[in-house]
């Protein structure tokens, strides 16, 4: 049996407010080997490099190999074990950032599969370990990180296109545009009939058409998206929860209230007090 071990590298601030790298690292599991259940509070996509076995997302579960590759968004739900008798060895990139949201939906990774067959595994593989390689504490590094995390993220970027040779034929284009659509203009006071008009179809076609390859409708990820970003500045951003309100597209603080409670189960103040006692503990 192969000699199991584990390295990683944890970042503790940055300057990269667009995008930055949160943790990456190696690991050879021994068999049974399992994280979770529980979340993280970023996202986190591991690449298999041999081995075998499965990832759980809010139930489901997916049995990986070789060759794959399964993300973990903020907030989720998972659950990672190793094979008992072919136990997984990974490299893993956990990221956050203004702009990460926007970049993880152009990677091959759906709402009902977080979870990818690499067509060119080495190419991927490679841009991971540059990550890893260029690890350290001095701006250098951190810079270093991030670009390799870019490159990183176009690889899966150019293997979500093989999927959609020609997606300008393909209701999906249609999705991407809308989610374009959505990230640059989410702070504004938009309506559905005016993500539609934007990708030039109807608003039916639209709701078709999201609930085919995203799953839920185009409301429900606008709604998601805001209080995504909404999260994202309450934890990094010095701002009221009137002006967070504002900033992600509610220009009515009581009904943003109600929205973040619905989706996240607490009011923004408490998960606001919430990530203010876990940095107090995190420095006791």
């Amino acid at each position: 049996m192969l000699e199991t071990y584990k390295q990683s590298f944890k970042q503790h601030f940055t300057d990269n407010v667009e995008l930055s790298i949160f943790n990456c690292g190696q690991q050879r599991c021994e068999g049974g080997y399992t994280w979770g259940p529980g979340v993280r509070d970023h996202y986190l996509i591991h690449y298999v490099v041999q081995g075998k076995g499965t990832y759980t997302v809010n139930g489901t579960v997916f049995h990986l190999h070789e060759g794959d590759i399964f993300l973990a968004k903020p907030s989720q739900l998972i659950t990672y074990t190793a094979d008992r008798d072919d136990p997984w060895e990974y490299y893993w990139v956990g990221f956050n950032g203004a702009c990460a949201n926007r970049l993880v939906q152009q990677l091959p990774f759906r709402e009902a599969s977080p979870v990818h067959h690499c067509q060119n595994p080495e190419r991927v593989k490679k841009a991971l370990v540059n990550i890893f390689l260029s690890r350290g504490p001095e701006a250098r590094n951190e810079t270093l990180m991030v670009g390799y995390l870019y490159l990183f993220i176009a690889e899966l970027m150019q293997e979500a296109l093989a999927l959609e040779p020609h997606p300008a034929s393909s209701s999906s284009q249609y999705v991407i545009n809308a989610i374009k659509y959505i990230q640059f203009n989410y702070s504004h006071d938009i309506s559905i009939d005016d993500i539609a008009k934007a990708v030039g179809v109807s608003r039916s076609h639209l709701y078709r058409v999201f609930m085919t390859n995203v799953g839920q409708s185009p409301i429900d990820y606008l709604t998601n998206y805001r209080i995504s970003e909404a999260c994202y500045l309450l934890k990094n951003a010095k701002l009221s929860i009137a002006e967070i309100a504002v900033s992600v597209g509610f220009f009515d603080q009581f009904y943003f209230s109600r929205v973040f409670k619905k989706i996240k189960g607490v009011p923004p103040s408490k998960y606001l007090a919430s990530l203010h006692q876990a940095a107090l503990e995190k420095t006791d």
